[in-house]
Formats: C-alpha cells, sequence, structure tokens
C-alpha cells in the first residue's frame, strides 16, 4: 500500500521544506502554511521516497522536504501516473495530477553538489479538488471515477440509498 511518509512545508519559496508531520490540504488552495499554496495547477508537489533515496546512494545526505516537496510517498510509482489522475489522500482529500515533472531553471543547490537532481524528472504536482487532512501514515490511492447508472429518477440528493451508493462509487 502507497503511503505519505512527510508531509512538508516552508514560509518562503526557494527553501527547503519542514517536515511538520501533519497538514491541510485546502481545495483549490494547496497545502495550508506552505508558500507554493494557492489558485494555481501546481498547489502540492509530491515526490516518493524511492527518487530520494537515489539521491542518498550518490552520497548526499538529503531526505524528506529537501527537494522542496510538500509530500514525500513511498510505494507509488509517481512519474509513471498519467495527467488527471486522481488520488485519494488519507480518509478524505483528493486531488488531480496536474503536471510531472518541472523545469529546472537555476540549477538548484542539490544539482550543484550532486550533478544530478530528481525532482525535476521524479516529482509530480497536483491540485486539490476536495480538502481534508494529511498526516504520515495516510493512504495514497490511485483512484478513478466510474459511471453507475442510478434508478430513473433518483439522486444522491433523493434520499435514494441506491442513488447515493452509485453516485459515490470509485475503484482503484
Amino acid at each position: 500500500m502507497a503511503k505519505i511518509v512527510a508531509v512538508c512545508t516552508s514560509e518562503k519559496k526557494g527553501q527547503r521544506k519542514k517536515n511538520t508531520g501533519q497538514g491541510m490540504l485546502v481545495a483549490e488552495h494547496g497545502l495550508e502554511g506552505d508558500a507554493h499554496a494557492g489558485p494555481w495547477p501546481r498547489q502540492v508537489s509530491l515526490l516518493a521516497l524511492e527518487s530520494i533515496r537515489k539521491m542518498q546512494a550518490a552520497g548526499l545526505k538529503v531526505g524528506p522536504g529537501d527537494f522542496a516537496e510538500n509530500l514525500t510517498t513511498e510505494g507509488i510509482d509517481l512519474p509513471e501516473l498519467p495527467l488527471g489522475t486522481k488520488l485519494r489522500i488519507g480518509d478524505t482529500a483528493l486531488s488531480e495530477v496536474t503536471q510531472i515533472g518541472k523545469e529546472c531553471h537555476t540549477r538548484c543547490a542539490i544539482f550543484h553538489q550532486a550533478g544530478d537532481c530528481v525532482m525535476p524528472r521524479e516529482g509530480i504536482f497536483m491540485r486539490v479538488l476536495v480538502g481534508g487532512p494529511v498526516r504520515v501514515g495516510d493512504a495514497v490511492e490511485v483512484v478513478t471515477a466510474t459511471m453507475i447508472t442510478a434508478p430513473s429518477g433518483s439522486s444522491p440528493a433523493s434520499g435514494d440509498p441506491k442513488a447515493a451508493d452509485g453516485w459515490a462509487t470509485c475503484v482503484r
């Protein structure tokens, strides 16, 4: 099962982020209290622990947050997710992948130390569709909405439990 191993924020852009262990994902904004949050497509950044380990194997003393990612994950191949993929994080938060990788304009300090940096190739960005708390240990699940036909004239608002179940179904 894929999970969150760090929740990281910074007060200013261009800084390494600190693992706070928990936070609040805010719909159409990002991770509360982070300098990169706002009403744009790159609200939250993710990097896999497996990617960080590649840099550690190259001799760098780096860890979660050092690549300025908000959420460090384990057990999910982030750069292989197609754009538009929906991710459930924790019990309630839902996000959408908006970008894979990024252009590195100025070559960060990590690039200058190691001659390489994984964030431009292996980091991903998302926007928050449904907010909710996020904490270390929370599950990360790829979800795809499925269309289920509800009985004619029914909707989740009608109070018909069959309609509500059908409208809310998501599968891995």
